[in-house]
């Protein structure tokens, strides 16, 4: 199994757009990127290639890193950081099955997978294909399971992917706060490789009009407002799931410079073999 990082970033990116801060010019100078997310797998057995999650950025994801092209999408939720890059299936990619989670969101009405097909029905290389939380399948040669997370108000997933006859495993939690489900979180447990979501230090909670969330025993937040963890708190789940190794991901350009790019800490391009 070869794991590309195309996109490690939140909704802007690092660097962030017309922005001066000390974190954006030092990835300036160094070179470095985190684009939207979005995680690339291939399977050197079979030579199959799944994306999880489509980019905005896809264009030039796939321009920067030497990966092919998608067999197979897994979407784990539908904001447009993780979605709206799939339309770079026109004229690109052909018969490629999208894999999307079939459970009924409260909030929107229908399912992952139905808006992805009413979003993406005019393009007919996409093929939506429906799955059940929690259930197992095959893709491209991998044993995939999608999990729920907590990314309130909308439903949101993270995933498994295994590949069955060597036994490496790569765990993501998804977009989620800290409240990530105990079957969830045995689904995700004692991978090689964890991909954990964390935005801004604990100290940014003062900033977020609602705070931060699910504390530790000495107070320090493990949940920035709502949805996304905290490096504190992608660190500690980390540690609970116990992979032999993560990266945090889904990273803003508001942690300090000078932890920015810490080591545990992913940059766009990093690759993986397991």
């Amino acid at each position: 199994m070869e794991v590309t990082l195309l996109g490690t970033g939140d909704t802007t990116g690092t660097p962030t757009p017309n922005c001066g801060c000390d974190t954006c010019r030092a990835a300036r100078e160094r070179g470095l990127e985190r684009s939207r997310f979005s995680v690339h797998v291939f399977n050197e057995r079979t030579g199959e290639s799944l994306l999880v999650d489509a980019s905005p950025d896809f264009r030039q994801q796939f321009l920067a890193h030497d990966v092919a092209l998608p067999d197979a999408v897994c979407i784990t939720h539908i904001h447009f950081d993780h979605l709206d890059g799939l339309g770079n299936a026109y004229r690109l990619l052909e018969d490629v099955p999208v894999y999307a989670p079939d459970e009924t969101d409260p909030k929107t009405g229908e399912s992952v997978a139905e808006t992805v097909d009413r979003k993406y029905d005019y393009l007919d290389a996409v093929t939506v294909d429906p799955v059940s939380p929690l259930e197992t399948l095959e893709i491209c040669g991998f044993e995939v399971t999608l999990v729920p997370v907590d990314h309130p108000p909308l439903l949101c997933y993270g995933l498994r992917v295994e590949d069955p006859e060597t036994g490496a495993a790569l765990s993501l939690s998804g977009d989620t706060s800290y409240a990530v489900p105990d079957r969830s979180r045995d689904v995700l447990r004692d991978a090689d490789l964890l991909f954990v979501d964390g935005i801004v230090p604990a100290k940014h909670c003062e900033y977020h009009p609602l705070g931060g969330s699910h504390p530790d025993d000495d107070g320090t937040h493990r949940t920035f407002g709502t949805k996304h963890m905290t490096i504190e708190g992608a660190r500690a789940l980390a540690g609970e799931l116990a992979a032999d190794d993560y990266r945090l991901v889904h990273l803003s350009h508001y942690i300090p410079a000078e932890e920015a790019f810490d080591d545990d800490m992913a940059v766009d391009g990093q690759q993986f073999s397991l």
